[in-house]
């Protein structure tokens, strides 16, 4: 390993031994990675996605991206893992993708870019759109805010380093268990209806109420042939909010960014027992986002958020730190990127009465709430906690106003039966050695990773989110229909009718199926 400094740009590259030949038949995986961290310094006024326009007012610390480059068969493909959430807009990954691609030596559709989806952040382009709020064709040319070119500068120099330094590796893995960050932010009321849980409700359920979460955190690790760490991705499933106010917004990478830095560091000192610090300064460790579009971290909108955060990226860190010596080895070699178009099902608009009726209170709703009134906690389904301000509850009821006027189009012009049945998706899935990695451009909901592990024959399957584009809150089958945030978010979406069963569930399917395929044969170690 060796550390590059240039101005506030850090990077960490490794994959630097010396290349050695494969005993084995197995093919041979390659890899290279690059770590940077992007210190958008003393900005006043940061742009961010507030929707009352609330600039960033505090940076804590940089946000740190991983490049990680692999070859196999005579293939490249890339893995961008950022502790940013603004670059799965359309245009902004599509160039970002590019620009790795170009200086990677692959081609684009060869590059995945995984957010951490953590919430404090900052923009990089004054006109990215997530995919829900585009209409069909190509995004616009991207338009670079200063921050957003520093950003693609350092990703062009981290990801054009690393094909010379590609050399031979091997796959370990192991899972560790964290169950004491996270809950699931879906509540249920007496008479059926849902709600978002966030934190004030959550502390009413009961004493730190918890349900049903996610607790595998998986660790992979790719070492070359002394045994030393290349690289390393970790995953775990759950909201990065802790740290986060929309309304006082700060930059801070939340638990996972701390979590990556204690993992990173705990496989330095093991390694520095292998060929001494000089060669162990710095593992660059990438996060992977779960299916989260049900499961919150705790302490949201909290007053002591960052230390709460950076405690839950120490808890985290230490429990996949502790697994670092239950590291197995992959039996499979080899690995390989496939990109699979799933449609995933959508259902009728509602009734125009019904739709009528919601217009009614959506602007109802507005009136009182740009009234300062502080009882604007619930409407058409949706509902707001007394930590966010009247005028903001606004905004968010507000954004749902014109999926609603162009549904009542609909109903005008006579085509509401003739509206596409399906959302056309892109799914990733990687495999390295026996480990497959799913990634889904969506917030997809919990049940939607449980069946795409369930359906997987690999050893170890980690289904991700926010996977190069968002396509918005994504349910699986049992979440259709309900009216809370999460589950009735094509309401954001502008033009997209509602899903329908088995929703996402498809795309687990799918994505499974292509893991298998890659697979190949029953081996050691199948499921």
């Amino acid at each position: 390993m060796r550390l590059i400094r240039r101005g506030c740009l850090l990077i960490a590259i490794a994959g630097l031994a010396t290349p050695a030949v494969q005993a084995d038949a197995q093919p041979e995986l390659r890899a290279a990675a690059a770590a940077f961290r992007l210190l958008p310094g003393a900005e006043a006024g940061l742009a961010t996605s507030s929707k009352t326009g609330s600039g960033v007012q505090r940076v804590v610390e940089p946000l740190e991206t991983v490049v990680l480059l692999l070859e196999s068969g005579g293939r490249r493909f890339v893995l961008i893992t950022t502790h940013l959430s603004s670059p799965i807009g359309p245009g902004v990954s599509g160039e970002l993708r590019r620009i790795a691609a170009q200086a990677a030596g692959t081609s684009a559709e060869q590059v995945s870019l995984f957010s951490s989806h953590n919430h404090s952040e900052f923009l990089l382009a004054t006109n990215d759109s997530a995919a829900y709020l585009l209409q069909a064709g190509e995004p616009p040319p991207v338009e670079w805010l200063p921050v957003g070119e520093r950003f693609a500068a350092d990703l062009r120099e981290a990801a054009a380093g690393l094909p010379a330094r590609l050399v031979p590796v091997t796959v370990h893995h192991a899972v560790a268990t964290e169950d004491r960050i996270t809950y699931n932010r879906k509540g249920r009321r007496a008479d059926g209806s849902t709600y978002f849980m966030r934190e004030e409700d959550r502390l009413l359920i009961g004493t730190d109420f918890r349900g049903d979460v996610d607790t595998q955190a998986p660790l992979v690790v790719l070492q070359d042939e002394a045994g030393r760490a290349v690289a390393a991705v970790v995953q775990f499933t759950g909201h990065p909010v802790t740290s986060y106010h929309p309304e006082r917004p700060v930059v801070h990478g939340d638990w996972p960014q701390t979590a990556c830095r204690l993992v990173g560091a705990a496989l330095a000192r093991r390694d520095a027992a292998l060929a001494g610090p000089a060669a162990a300064e710095a593992v660059p460790v990438g996060f992977l986002q779960g299916c989260a579009g049900d499961v919150n971290s705790k302490g949201m909108l909290s007053a002591d958020g960052v230390a709460r955060a950076e405690e839950f990226g120490r808890m985290l860190g230490e429990r996949l730190a502790a697994v670092i010596p239950d590291l197995v080895p992959s039996v499979r070699g080899g690995g390989e990127l496939a990109i699979t178009p799933v449609g995933v099902p959508l259902g009728p608009l509602p009734p125009r009465a019904e739709i009528v009726a919601d217009l009614a209170a959506i602007d109802d709703f507005m009136r009182r709430a740009a009234a300062g009134d502080p009882d604007t906690l619930s409407g058409v389904g949706l509902n707001f906690p007394r930590a966010l301000s009247p005028a903001y509850r606004g905004k968010l009821v507000e954004a749902i106003r014109p999926w609603y006027v162009w549904a009542l189009e609909q109903h005008a012009m006579g085509v509401a039966g003739d509206l596409p049945r399906a959302l056309e998706v892109e799914v990733v899935s990687i495999r390295l050695g026996d480990v497959g990695i799913i990634g889904l451009p969506c917030e997809p909901f919990l049940g939607i990773g449980r069946l795409a592990r369930r359906e997987c024959r690999l050893p170890l399957v980690i289904p991700c989110g926010y996977t190069n584009v968002s396509h918005g809150y994504i349910p699986d089958a049992p979440n259709v229909g309900d009216r809370e945030y999460m589950s009735s978010f094509h309401r954001y979406a502008r033009s997209r009718p509602p899903f329908a069963r088995p929703a996402g569930d498809v795309m687990a399917l799918r994505a499974a199926a292509a893991l298998n395929r890659s697979a190949g044969g029953d081996q050691t170690g199948d499921k």
